[in-house]
């Protein structure tokens, strides 16, 4: 009875032996995905812009010049608040005082004749509708330098979020027509890699303003693009 029932077990391990390697290969399988990347985009006119004004003062000594600079930039920020811009949209970007020589005089040892100070500011503009007069405005009140301008979203989010739904939508078009052409179906979404939703990035203009014009600045927004990338692994039957 002993003997019989030792062959029987004996008989049932190598049996299990036998199964274990293949029902390990057929968990095994490999699994098939394609993986594509889509570009989205969502365009909308401009709500905002971001101006770089500056005033720059001579003077013989460097608390001349820093003195008449102040002055001007003083009435400059009291010019800004007058026409409604915000003490938050108006930040100091830049100040400097440097020395001034006279290179035709002397070219390998100029003189020093005087000292230039310079003061910057960032200020944003939320209502597009005055943006030129602010300008002409600011530089009456003795602003004399544009750094810049560049136009932008005080709210981004909303435009970012269509964008990246476009992305996923164009990803998953390509992916499509992929396997469609492969001769396989898509399967379902295994990974998804928010790759960046950047905005427009700015497209300065320098410029030298030395007086104000008889009329407002002419200011053209256009439209800008917000641009937006998705990776999108899925999973192919």
């Amino acid at each position: 009875m002993r003997i019989q029932q030792t062959l029987i077990l004996a008989a049932a391990m190598a049996m299990t032996a036998c199964t274990m390697p293949q029902a390990s290969a057929q968990n095994e399988v490999a699994l098939r995905t394609i993986t594509v990347t889509g570009q989205g985009e969502a365009v909308a006119a401009p709500d905002m812009a971001v101006l770089s004004i500056g005033v720059r003062t001579d003077g013989r000594t460097a608390a001349e010049a820093l003195q008449g600079n102040s002055a001007a930039m003083t009435e400059t920020i009291a010019k800004l608040k007058d026409l409604g811009v915000e003490n938050r949209d108006i930040q100091t970007s830049a100040l400097s005082i440097n020395p001034r020589y006279d290179y035709e005089r002397n070219r390998s040892n100029p003189p020093l004749i005087g000292y230039t100070a310079s003061n910057s500011l960032t200020v944003k503009l939320r209502d597009l509708s005055h943006a030129g007069e602010v300008i002409d405005q600011a530089v009456s009140s003795g602003a004399n330098s544009l750094g810049g301008i560049s136009f932008t979203f005080a709210d981004p989010k909303p435009l970012q979020d269509d964008a990246r739904k476009d992305a996923v939508a164009r990803a998953r078009a390509k992916a499509k027509l992929l396997t469609e052409a492969a001769g396989v179906r898509l399967g379902s979404v295994l990974t998804i890699n928010d790759g960046y939703a950047a905005t427009p990035s700015p497209q300065p203009r320098m410029m030298r303003m030395e007086a104000a014009s008889d009329s407002a600045v002419p200011l053209q927004a256009g439209e800008s693009v917000i641009s937006a990338s998705v990776t999108i692994i899925y999973e192919i039957n």
